[in-house]
């Protein structure tokens, strides 16, 4: 792996971008040097990496001279601001908002299911939707295989997918249900406390959300496959850590259960936990921490001629976010 003379990672002080950091030094990236780059408040403040205290710059088109490849996991307005600043000065950005996914200039890349895309960027490079990128993980083996014709899905999506503001609303809301007092409630429409909401994203033609069509285009990009059909309900659940999807996936080839099961097991980044009468399946705690795709209750779905069921979890912030992102700037190093 070659050596990257300057690594910038875009909103340092943000949940994902301490996982990116804390990942940069447990995989020992291999920089020469880590800048960190966020909003003028937080411009100043120290933090460790790796065991060295850097301070945080000021995020400002100056900021990117020398920068040899940015990071950045910030929000989709900011992104639109610094990623061009950044190309000019000649890094190349992994970009993790939704700002350029669609862009039919920028490859979206999970480094495990499409890293030849990475190959065509012009500077920019986004990375998936964090529901899109466990599903489409699990998909890939299948897709290759028997060729996904549809896919109905349900995400359980965790609370820390809507920042940190969100898992302090859950957790404040939880000691009000408990005692039986008000909840507080700023982030979400419908207390989240003991309660679900099928609502991610804001309202879409036809009735979808926004996070739902991101599901839908961003697999069918990654897939490089625009005749996929997808039909997708996002919910937000009481969970701290972890995204969970419920996933039906109709082939063109018919898969059993045992050699859907074979695949998966091989697929990279992909863990099979599947044994129903001992108990053994994914759970969001399983996946806390871990940058994996966890995969299991596989069955043919006696509805559908040629479908496979199946439950897929991982970590939002890590393989959903932070390593996929880590992952493709290797990629870029090699």
């Amino acid at each position: 792996m070659n050596v990257i003379e300057t690594l910038a990672v875009v909103g340092a002080t943000g949940a994902v971008g301490r996982i990116i950091l804390k990942l940069l030094a447990e995989r020992q990236f291999p920089a020469k040097r880590i800048r960190l780059l966020a909003s003028a408040r937080s411009a100043g403040r120290t933090i460790d990496v790796g065991g060295a205290a850097l301070m945080v710059e000021e995020m400002t088109p100056e900021a990117f001279a020398g920068v040899t490849v940015a990071i950045g996991s910030t929000p989709d307005e900011v992104a639109l601001e610094f990623v061009p600043w950044a190309v000019e000065q000649g890094a190349i950005v992994v970009d993790e908002s939704a700002a350029y996914r669609m862009d039919p200039t920028v490859p979206l890349v999970i480094p495990e299911v499409n890293p030849e895309a990475i190959g065509e960027h012009k500077g920019i490079i986004a990375s998936p939707n964090c529901s899109t990128t466990q599903m489409v993980m699990a998909l890939k083996p299948l897709h290759d295989v028997a060729r996904v014709r549809r896919v109905v899905v349900s995400t359980y999506q965790a609370v820390s997918g809507a920042g940190l503001a969100a898992s302090e609303e859950l957790r404040g809301g939880m000691r009000g249900l408990l005692a039986d007092e008000p909840e507080p409630r700023k982030i979400f429409p419908h207390p989240i406390a003991g309660n679900l909401i099928p609502q991610i994203g804001s309202l879409r033609d036809g009735g979808s959300t926004s996070e739902e069509m991101k599901m839908v285009l961003e697999t069918r990009k990654i897939l490089g496959d625009p005749t996929i059909g997808l039909c997708v309900t996002c919910v937000r659940v009481p969970v701290f850590h972890g995204h969970s999807e419920s996933i039906l996936v109709e082939t063109e080839k018919k898969l059993s259960a045992a050699e859907a099961r074979e695949l998966l097991a091989a697929a990279p980044g992909v863990v099979v936990q599947d044994d129903l009468g001992s108990g053994v399946y994914p759970t969001p705690r399983t996946a806390t921490d871990r940058d994996e795709v966890f995969v299991g209750r596989i069955r043919e779905d006696q509805s559908s001629p040629n479908g496979i069921s199946l439950w897929c979890v991982s970590d939002n912030l890590r393989k959903g976010a932070a390593t996929n992102a880590v992952q493709i700037a290797e990629v870029l190093a090699r």
